[in-house]
Order: structure tokens, then C-alpha cells, then sequence
């Protein structure tokens, strides 16, 4: 993600320190412990791919420092709503289902942000206004870029995140799509991929309009119907692949399927923290049958910004020959070795901290906001040995 959503659990989380790396791996990968499958594939392919290695000892000092702050920093679900950028529920019922289209399509476009500009004004970057409710210009890159497009789009009256609008080629022409993600004058860079992310608008556009009333909540509808109104988030991100082909982050690696599954499962967490109630409680609308934890399922949202933290954090050990690669920018595909052993291992770690603290999404987010606060510069790691902050690895796909 490309993510973007500070969250903390507020409630004492359960530490247990008695569970050994290989009874945790041995119990994952016999399925004692996780209904969902990114969990146990990802084990496989980081057992097939043998690269990245997972540090034990980094996973326990690493784990008590987020902790710490994470208890310190006290951020809560809602914290989702207070980002000066998103566009947030109001009760009323049809600002509610707008808000749930535009989580939809920022979700079904959130890949492939990253520029061999980075840190450069000519980068790829979006100048709308800093918030909703200022009007101050900003230029917004990375994965902001394509949210401050989209409202850019919609503050000068383009209905963008409507699916039966952006589906049809005759209200919606390329030409318009190009014109909404129209970069910043100072920039020499368009965005990435954008002939892929006008054929998923097409695509995903179409199968709401066809199959779903036209609307994202009308798919949550149905969601709760097939579920009886007890449907899980990780029930919502399996029927979300079923549904969708450009939401199926699956690849074939040594004879098996590798689901990773990283859009599906950041669309279903920001539709939880968008809608995340104000009295603890209140049942979530989304998820009113769901017991415990609605996310507590859900791992990890492999991407490249995340197992660069972590091996920041010495949680993961990239051996020499990926961290040449990765010096050199040497472009990763999509689906390679290296690129899965990156994904795969990066899951299995943060499962491994959330064995040791709290529950996988909230940890990425931190994660993920922490990798950007160190690599500009605005935070350094106190109090715990680090590694070199390595560069990204560099894989263009639409899956992140």
C-alpha cells in the first residue's frame, strides 16, 4: 500500500513467549492456527524459495519495541477518519454508500507506486488541495497521488468512483481516465501502469454493474446475505478474489498455488476502519456477526515497503546475493524467486510478531508507516540495533 491507515490496538494484548519459531511455523503449516490460506502458502513459498530468512531474535526485540510504541503512539480504528484525505462515512445513507465506492476503486488501483525519481520534484504526483476542507495546494506522490487524483476528479464534478460511470467507455473515455490522473506540471513522470489501471476500472466497473447493482454496497449486500449477516472480513476478501480477477494476487510456485492476496485484504480493512464504530459497543455494520475481532484473520499486505522495515528491523535476513540485486535496482518479476521469497517471508514474520503481540493488519500499518518515516528521514530507530536501510525491491505488477 501503499497503505496509509494508522491503527493501534487499544486493548493489553496477549504476549506469549513460549511459542518457538518452529512449533509456530509446524503448526501453521499443519493449519492448526490460521483459516487463511496466504498464511500457510506464504510458508510454503518461504520454505521453497529459500532466501529471506527470518532473525528469531530480531522477531522478540523487534516485537517489544512495537509494542512499546505502538502503547505510546495510541492510535485507535478511528484514526482512518482523521487522514486529511480520505473520504469519510456520515451516517447519511447515500454519502455512506459513496464512501464505499471510493474505497472500492481506490483499493482496485492501489499498485505500482514506486519511481526510479524517488525523492525527485520531476517524480510522478498529483497537485489537488491538502484536505477536503482546505484548499491550500499540495502536490501528493507515491500512493497518495492516486487518492488525491480520484478527489481532485470528484471536487471538479467528475462522478470518478462510480462504478457505472468509470465501467462505461461512452460516459467515461480513456481520454477522461487520463485527464483524471493528469500528473503535477513539474513532473516528467505519468503514472505507472496506467493502461492496466484503465482496463481494471473497465473490468471491475462491469462486473458491479452486471452482477451487483453498480455499487460496492450493494456487493456487501450480498455478502451479508450469503453469510446470513455473520460473514468474517477473511469470508469478504475470499469472496472478493472469487468475484474479481484483478484482486486474485495468486502465482504458481514449486507445484503449488501461493495466494497472497494483498488488495483484497487492504479493501476489507479500510472497509472495517471506515466504518469502525464509535461506542466500543456498537456492533460494526459491516460485521455485525462476526466473533472477535472482525481483521484478526487477515495477514500481513505484501508489498515493498514493508519487508524493507522489517529487515530495518532485523526481523528478516536478505542474503547477499538479493541485497546486490536489490543495490543495483535490478527489476524483480513479478512472480520470480526472489520477488516471492520478499512477499512470503515478509508474512510469515509479521506472524510471527503477532504471535508474539497483536494481530497482523495492525501491525503492517505501522510497519508501513514507520518504513516511510524512517526512509525520508522524519524518524530514526531509538533504542534497538538496526540494520542498513536497504532500498525497495522494484517490481511492477498491478498486485502492489
Amino acid at each position: 500500500m501503499a497503505h496509509g491507515i494508522p491503527l493501534v490496538k487499544t486493548e493489553s494484548p496477549h504476549v506469549d513467549n513460549s511459542t518457538s519459531a518452529s512449533s509456530f511455523l509446524e503448526n501453521v503449516g499443519a493449519g492448526n492456527i490460521h483459516k487463511n490460506p496466504v498464511v500457510s502458502s506464504a510458508l510454503y513459498a518461504y520454505h521453497k524459495t529459500n532466501l529471506v530468512q527470518i532473525n528469531e531474535t530480531g522477531v522478540r526485540l523487534a516485537a517489544h519495541h512495537i509494542l512499546q510504541k505502538m502503547r505510546t503512539d495510541m492510535y485507535s480504528p478511528h484514526s482512518w477518519r482523521s487522514h486529511p484525505l480520505h473520504m469519510c462515512p456520515n451516517g447519511d445513507a447515500a454519502r455512506d454508500k459513496a464512501v464505499l465506492d471510493w474505497i472500492f476503486l481506490v483499493s482496485s488501483l492501489n499498485f505500482s507506486f514506486w519511481s526510479v525519481l524517488e525523492g525527485r520534484p520531476e517524480r510522478y504526483g498529483v497537485t489537488w488541495q491538502e484536505s477536503w476542507s482546505s484548499d491550500m495546494p499540495k502536490t501528493f506522490t507515491g500512493y497518495w497521488s492516486l487518492v488525491a487524483a480520484l478527489n481532485r476528479a470528484l471536487s471538479e464534478g467528475i462522478p470518478i468512483t462510480d462504478p457505472q460511470f468509470y465501467s462505461s467507455v461512452e460516459q467515461c473515455p480513456d481520454s477522461l481516465i487520463e485527464y483524471v490522473f493528469r500528473p503535477a506540471e513539474q513532473c516528467s513522470e505519468d503514472i505507472p501502469l496506467l493502461r492496466e489501471r484503465i482496463a481494471i476500472m473497465r473490468e471491475v466497473g462491469l462486473i458491479l454493474t452486471q452482477n451487483f447493482g453498480g455499487a460496492y454496497f450493494s456487493f456487501i449486500e450480498e455478502f451479508q446475505r450469503r453469510t446470513s449477516g455473520k460473514g468474517t472480513a477473511l469470508q469478504l476478501v475470499q469472496f472478493v478474489t472469487d468475484t474479481f480477477p484483478s484482486f486474485r494476487d495468486e502465482h504458481h510456485f514449486a507445484g503449488r498455488k501461493i495466494y497472497i492476496w494483498k488488495r483484497a485484504q487492504i479493501m476489507v480493512s479500510e472497509t472495517w476502519a471506515a466504518f469502525y464504530p464509535e461506542r466500543i459497543d456498537e456492533p460494526h455494520p459491516i460485521f455485525p456477526g462476526a466473533a472477535g475481532p472482525a481483521i484478526g484473520d487477515l495477514t500481513m499486505f505484501a508489498d515493498y515497503r514493508v519487508p524493507q522495515i522489517l529487515a530495518h528491523l532485523r526481523i528478516l535476513d536478505y542474503p547477499p546475493s538479493l541485497m546486490c540485486l536489490l543495490r543495483e535496482g535490478t527489476p524483480l518479476a513479478s512472480g520470480s524467486r526472489e520477488e516471492l521469497s520478499l512477499r512470503a517471508a515478509s508474512i510469515v514474520a509479521v506472524e510471527r510478531v503477532r504471535d508474539e503481540m497483536v494481530n497482523s493488519v495492525l501491525v503492517d500499518f505501522y510497519l508501513w508507516d514507520l518504513a516511510k518515516r524512517v526512509e525520508s528521514g522524519q524518524e530514526k530507530i531509538e533504542g534497538l540495533q538496526t540494520a542498513e536501510l536497504v532500498p525497495i525491491h522494484r517490481t511492477r505488477s498491478i498486485w502492489y
